[in-house]
């Protein structure tokens, strides 16, 4: 009987701390920087089906030095909490006085090597996104990565693997909050549903007094993640970045709407960074229909 109590208190923390229910008054109005020093020493989760691949490779008797580098990067690129927190773990690994910085998901994993990757995996804290939102926080990292690593293929860039990976971070502070704090992302979404914001940033701001963007910065220079990745993030004024960030806009309107009406101007805005390649080649890489990608470039030359 105490052990059936115990395990309904466990489950009732565990649900109470997902709706939001942990965050006291006097959390309810701290600003960026009170819960930037929050969550700077967080254990960072990682998604439920990061562990499954894992678990089921080690099921099958696979070990970690049967799979190169490369092979393991394909495996993790779809998590970002994993993406910042072998970032993190990689950089505290690094030589700060002769190591090179870790700007890309396969040096995260060189740095660290297969065997710290599969001991980092498997003592982290498991997270199920169980959220409309959340799934769609975590699905515009994930896609704008992608399509920022496309895009900076066709650019010629010296390392696309760059700019997808701080693409990648770039939503850190949302997906964290929706781990550690889901009431604040739950009202923002809300507040921008309702009409009283017109833009998502603005919708935050309204909410939680700050923007996630900005959470997402001051987490950064807490970290002390590599220059690189920090100037990618921040969008210092470089066509790196404007690809990144137009990436990320593009992902988030893909995943409102994949007949969303802002599309076009997306691909009209990179091609401004990307001269000399052709639309119908930016709009290729977009997870779309061949019908859906032939609309956006009828809105394109209906300019």
């Amino acid at each position: 009987m105490q052990a059936e109590c115990a395990d309904r208190a466990s489950k009732t923390k565990r649900n109470d701390s997902r709706s939001g229910k942990m965050l006291s008054r006097h959390q309810q109005g701290w600003g960026v920087e009170q819960w930037a020093a929050y969550l700077k020493d967080k254990d960072i989760p990682v998604l439920s089906a990061t562990r499954d691949i894992f678990q089921s490779l080690k099921s099958q008797g696979k070990e970690a030095p049967e799979f190169s580098p490369r092979e393991l990067v394909e495996m993790v690129h779809d998590d970002p909490y994993l993406a910042v927190k072998l970032l993190i773990e990689a950089e505290r690994h690094r030589s700060r006085r002769l190591g090179k910085e870790t700007t890309t998901q396969l040096a995260t994993i060189l740095q660290l090597g297969s065997d710290e990757l599969y001991s980092l995996i498997s003592r982290s804290p498991v997270v199920n996104v169980d959220h409309p939102g959340w799934k769609a926080a975590v699905s515009t990292a994930v896609m704008a990565s992608s399509i920022a690593r496309a895009w900076s293929n066709f650019r010629a860039d010296t390392s696309p693997e760059e700019i997808s990976l701080a693409t990648l971070l770039s939503e850190t502070g949302d997906l964290l909050l929706w781990h550690f704090a889901p009431e604040l992302p739950t009202a923002a979404i809300a507040e921008f549903e309702s009409g009283r914001a017109n833009r998502t940033g603005l919708a935050q701001l309204n909410t939680a007094g700050f923007t996630f963007r900005q959470l997402t910065l001051a987490l950064a220079d807490i970290w002390q993640l590599p220059q690189m990745i920090s100037q990618l993030i921040r969008g210092v004024d470089r066509p790196r970045t404007h690809i990144a960030q137009i990436a990320i806009d593009c992902a988030r309107h893909l995943t409102q709407d994949p007949d969303n009406p802002a599309l076009p101007f997306d691909i009209d805005n990179i091609s401004q960074y990307i001269p000399g390649v052709a639309k119908e080649k930016l709009i290729s890489v977009l997870p779309l229909s061949d019908e859906q990608k032939t609309h956006i470039l009828a809105g394109q030359q209906g300019e």
